[in-house]
Order: C-alpha cells, then structure tokens, then sequence
C-alpha cells in the first residue's frame, strides 16, 4: 500500500436491516460531492482507526455505538478506508447533523439502485462509489451469513 494515500475511518452504522448515511455536500473540491457516503473521515497523526471513527461519529452526529468491529480495510487510488460497523441505538432524530447536507437510513433496495431520495437535496442522489461498494460487499457478507 502506498504511503501517499489518505487514511480514513469510516462506520456502517445499522438499525432495522437499513444504514445510516450521511449525504455529503455538494461542493467542489470534496471527494464524492452531493453524495451519500459513511460518518467518519481522515484520521490524524498518531491516532488509531478506532479512536479516529469514534472522534469522528461523536464530531458528526454526536453519537458513537455501544460497540464497533471492524468489518475491511478498502483501498483506492486515493484512500485507505478502515471500515467499521456497529449498531445505531438511537432514533435518526436524536442525532445532531453536524458536518453534511441530510443523513438519513438507506435500505439494501436503496444501496443496491444506487441512490436514494433526500428531503433537503429535494432530489434523488447517488451513493459515492466506494461507499456502495463497501456496502454491497457488507450485504453479500450478511447474506452468506444468514444462510450458514
């Protein structure tokens, strides 16, 4: 893996078999702009993924589950992302929005179309590439656990 690549901690945060995401803004110079994507974001020096996921829930939505796993590392071009799940315990409601354009829980039908309505956008927007992709792979892994 390179070095030049940005590290980043980012959660699968789950309830009722649909995943909170966060629609990001649409602004230039952001990776993904106007985009469903996962809470979290760049770690900084010295900082474990861990400590960086749970920074970055507590940052963004002001809430950080009772437990996180680690679910995959996924590389890109550009981004090494450890990828982490775990519940989400509270209503959507009760979450304080604090970095982003909407958040909402996109079912597996919303994941697999590859976009979702969002009531602030007042439009359909797709999900980021990587962030479906991830979520895809999450799917399959629960199918295939569902069926052993």
């Amino acid at each position: 893996m390179s070095e030049q690549r940005v590290k980043a901690a980012i959660a699968i945060l789950y309830q009722d078999n649909h995943f909170l995401m966060q629609l990001r803004d649409d602004i230039p110079g952001i990776l993904y702009p106007g985009c469903w994507g996962f809470f979290g974001g760049h770690l900084e020096l010295g900082e474990s993924p861990e400590e960086g996921v749970k920074r970055e829930l507590l940052e963004e939505i002001g809430y950080v589950p009772p437990t996180l796993d680690l679910f995959q590392h996924h590389v890109d071009e550009r981004v090494l992302r450890y990828v982490y799940h775990g519940p989400l315990t509270v209503s959507v409601e009760d979450l304080a929005l604090n970095e982003g354009w909407d958040l909402g829980l996109c079912s597996p039908e919303d994941v697999r179309l590859g976009y979702r309505y969002s009531v602030k956008a007042g439009q359909e927007r797709p999900f980021g590439k990587p962030h479906q992709a991830i979520l895809l792979d999450f799917l399959a892994q629960a199918d295939l656990a569902a069926e052993g």
